[in-house]
C-alpha cells in the first residue's frame, strides 16, 4: 500500500513520518519548495519530541519521501491523506475550507480508480459528504472512496499519541475505505487500540465535541480559580479532589491563563459558528470561548496593576509558546499578554527555549534573551507563562537577586509554599493564596 499524505504541517507531517514508522511507503506533498528541501536535508521544520529520530530513520531506510508534485503522487498512491490547514475564518469563527477544496480539486484530477481519499483535517460536519460530491462530480464513474480520520494528536507528546492513541475514528462511506483504514492502522490493532467505524458526519463531530469539551474543563477550572481566590481556596487541591471522580477525571484540570494553540481556541469557534448555522446554538461553549478571551485580559490586568503599586518599569516574561514540547505560539494567552503590558507602558524582557524564533515577527518590542536569568535581571516583575522543565528548575533566591523588584507572577502554579522560602519574592499563582 502506498500513502500519499497532502501537507506537511503539524498533522501531516507527524502523520506521514508514523505511517512510515508502520512500515507503509509514505509520500509527503508540500507547495512550498524550501520546506521540502529542509525535509528531504533530515531537518524537521516543527518542534516535536522525538520526530528527527524517526523522519530520519524512515528517509534512510527509503520509507519515507518529500515532494512538491502532487498530481504524480496521488496518481500512483492507493490512499491518500489530506492533512491542510482549515484556519478561523474572519469574522464568523467557521472553519475556512479554501485549502481543503483545492485539495480535493487536485486530487480528483490525478487520482486513480478506486483510491481512498481520507480526510484528516479538522473540518465541520458535511464537508467530507461535500467533498465526496465534489470529487464524483469532478470524475463522473471513477470509483473511490471517502474517509474522514480526524487526528487527536496533543503538541509535545504527538509521536506517542500517534503509536499509542486512546483510540482511532474511521467515518466512512463504503465498506471499501474502512478496510483500508483497517489495513493502515493493523499496527495499533495488533495493540488493541479501539477503532471506532462510523458515518462521515459522526466521526466530523466527535472530533470537535471532542475539543469542545477539554477546552470546556480547561474554562471551568479557571473560573474555579477565581473563586477559590475570592474564598481562600486553593484551586489544585479543588482539583486533584474533584479529578478522583472517575466521571470527571484529573486531566485538564489546570488553572492558568487560558487556553491557546492550534487546536482549541480555533476548534472551539468553529463549533460554535456550526451550532449557529444549522440553529442548534451551542451556548455553552460560545460562553467558553468569551470566557477564555476575557481571561487573558484580566490576567494581563493583574501585572499592570502590580507594575502601578510597585513602580516596576520592567516585566521579565518566561515562556511564549502556547505550551511545553513546542515551539506553536498559534494563538499562545502570551500573544494578548505581552503587547498588553507594552501599552501600559511596560518594556517586556522575555525568553522561551524554542519559540523565540517563531514570536520574533509578532512581538514587536519585546527585548530578547539567551536565558531564562537574563530576561529577569533587572525586571521589577517576572511572569512565568509556560511550564517549561527549565523554568520548574529555576533557582528562586538567584531570579529575586537578578531582579530590581520582588513580584513573581507563577501563570502555571510551578512553584509551591517551600520552593519560595527564603526567596524575598512576592510570589502570585493562579487560584492559590498569595506569598509573601
Amino acid at each position: 500500500m502506498k500513502i500519499a499524505m497532502i501537507g506537511t504541517g503539524y498533522v501531516g507531517l507527524v502523520s506521514g513520518v508514523c505511517f512510515a514508522e508502520f512500515g507503509f511507503q509514505v509520500t509527503c506533498v508540500d507547495k512550498n519548495p524550501a520546506i521540502i528541501e529542509r525535509l528531504r536535508a533530515g531537518e524537521v521544520t516543527i518542534f516535536e519530541p522525538g520526530l528527527d529520530e524517526l523522519l530520519m530513520r524512515n528517509v534512510r531506510d527509503g520509507r519515507l519521501t518529500f515532494t512538491t508534485e502532487l498530481a504524480a503522487t496521488v496518481a500512483d498512491a492507493d490512499v491518500v491523506f489530506v492533512a491542510v490547514g482549515t484556519p478561523s475564518r474572519r469574522g464568523d469563527g467557521e472553519a475556512d475550507l479554501q485549502y481543503i477544496h483545492a485539495a480535493a480539486d487536485e486530487i480528483a484530477a490525478a487520482m486513480k480508480p478506486g483510491a481512498v481519499i481520507v480526510i484528516k483535517s479538522t473540518v465541520v460536519v458535511g464537508t467530507n459528504a461535500a467533498v465526496r460530491e465534489r470529487i464524483a462530480q469532478a470524475r463522473p464513474g471513477v470509483p473511490f472512496s471517502m474517509v474522514s480520520n480526524p487526528e487527536f494528536l496533543r503538541e509535545g507528546s504527538a509521536v506517542e499519541d500517534f503509536m499509542r492513541p486512546d483510540r482511532v475514528v474511521v467515518g466512512v462511506h463504503d465498506e471499501t475505505g474502512a478496510a483500508a483504514m483497517r489495513r493502515v492502522y493493523k499496527p495499533l490493532y495488533l495493540r488493541e487500540t479501539p477503532m471506532i467505524v462510523t458515518t462521515l458526519e459522526n466521526a466530523e463531530l466527535i472530533k470537535y465535541a471532542a475539543n469542545a469539551f477539554l477546552a470546556m474543563k480547561v474554562t471551568f477550572i479557571n473560573e474555579v480559580a477565581d473563586l477559590c481566590e475570592k474564598a481562600g481556596g486553593n484551586v489544585q487541591d479543588v482539583a486533584r479532589a474533584i479529578g478522583m471522580d472517575n466521571r470527571i477525571g484529573s486531566k485538564f484540570l489546570h488553572a492558568g491563563p487560558g487556553f491557546g494553540g492550534s487546536c482549541f481556541p480555533k476548534d472551539t469557534r468553529a463549533y460554535a459558528a456550526t451550532g449557529r448555522k444549522l440553529e442548534a446554538p451551542q451556548t455553552l461553549i460560545e460562553q467558553v470561548v468569551a470566557i477564555n478571551e476575557n481571561r487573558k485580559r484580566s490576567l494581563a490586568q493583574r501585572v499592570v496593576e502590580a507594575a502601578a503599586r510597585t513602580s516596576a518599569r520592567t516585566v521579565a516574561v518566561l515562556g511564549i509558546a502556547f505550551k511545553p514540547n513546542t515551539d506553536d505560539i498559534r494563538e499562545s494567552p502570551s500573544l494578548d499578554i505581552i503587547p498588553a503590558l507594552q501599552a501600559a507602558g511596560l518594556t517586556v524582557r522575555a525568553h522561551d527555549p524554542e519559540a523565540r524564533q517563531a514570536a520574533e515577527a509578532v512581538l514587536p518590542g519585546v527585548v530578547w534573551c539567551s536565558s531564562s536569568y537574563e530576561a529577569v535581571r533587572g525586571a521589577g516583575i517576572t511572569v512565568l507563562m509556560t511550564e517549561w522543565n527549565a523554568y520548574r528548575a529555576l533557582d528562586l533566591g538567584r531570579v529575586a537577586e537578578l531582579m530590581d523588584g520582588k513580584v513573581f507572577f507563577d501563570m502555571r502554579n510551578v512553584f509551591n509554599s517551600q520552593d519560595l522560602e527564603g526567596s524575598g519574592l512576592e510570589y502570585h499563582s493562579v487560584g492559590r493564596p498569595l506569598i509573601r
